[in-house]
């Protein structure tokens, strides 16, 4: 339907796109690559700008004012329908980040499109460099603290067993066999692990609903019961939020300094690894 949308000049006041691709900097550039081709009436949503640039971890929610300055600036309010994608070569790698991120604010009216960029153009979509200044709007953020966990909230859990915890990350980095960006890996005691891309098909789109929900069954994962998802820095754990979210559960809360901040305050004996570790 977005493409229908697109070619009808829907996208405005009441329809925002927004690319929210990110990618290591020696390899891709995001923003440059968004004025050489997007879809038509999109912007950039910059998730190095939308987040907590006080932090000593990587994108970390911003404050309830600085995101709601931000995406005001994108022509986003509470009445806006917004779809967020990005170009990915897996087909959405940051994208449910930013829906995630949506979401936490409050905001009930956003979607990921399915299958990334790379399956729009694919599918001989209309794209353009030609870049729209949206109107500014005003947008009111209000944290939904249910949805995200805190290291504090994740050390209580460790004993209390509240919720259950899922890791999003490639087995090698959850086991601790192998290193996760540079940093020892491991996991968070009682945590399961579900790469995110097992929720992925071949092409990138989103797997079925029942698909999805046999991948969450396999791993003795019950949607009924309390669920929150880490990973290396709380982008692809917002995967495991939207595959449940497409499984009717909605409630999913994602760890937002995941194993970076875990890593880095958490005592030795939470910190679970096949590989004997130095006393760092």
């Amino acid at each position: 339907w977005l493409a229908e949308a697109v070619r009808a000049g829907r996208v405005g006041a009441g329809l925002r796109v927004l690319d929210a691709s990110w990618y290591p900097p020696k390899e891709r550039n995001a923003r440059q690559e968004f004025k050489e081709r997007h879809i038509p009436g999109a912007s950039f949503f910059d998730i190095e700008e939308c987040r907590d640039k006080s932090s000593p971890y990587d994108f970390m929610l911003p404050s309830e004012s600085h995101f709601a300055d931000y995406v005001g600036g994108l022509g986003v309010s509470n009445d806006t329908h917004v779809v967020v994608y990005d170009g990915d070569e897996v087909g959405t790698f940051y994208a449910p980040r930013a829906w995630w991120m949506f979401r936490a604010f409050g905001h009930k009216e956003v979607s990921v499109l399915n299958g990334g960029f790379k399956n729009w153009v694919k599918e001989g979509h209309p794209v353009t460099a030609e870049v729209t200044q949206p109107t500014p709007a005003v947008f009111k953020a209000r944290l939904n603290r249910a949805l995200v966990k805190t290291f504090e909230e994740m050390v209580q859990n460790v004993s209390s067993l509240k919720f259950q915890v899922v890791d999003s990350r490639p087995e090698g980095r959850f086991r601790g066999t192998e290193l996760d960006q540079g940093l020892e890996s491991g996991h968070i005691p009682g945590a399961v692990n579900i790469p995110f891309h097992s929720f992925l098909s071949e092409t990138g789109h989103e797997k079925s609903i029942e698909e999805i929900q046999e991948i969450f069954r396999e791993k003795k994962v019950d949607l009924s019961k309390p669920l929150t998802a880490t990973c290396r820095k709380g982008v692809t754990a917002c995967q495991i939020a939207l595959a449940a979210f497409l499984c009717g559960k909605r409630d999913v809360a994602v760890y937002d300094g995941s194993w970076s901040e875990w890593f880095h305050r958490a005592p030795p004996h939470y910190k679970v690894s096949e590989v004997k570790r130095s006393k760092a």
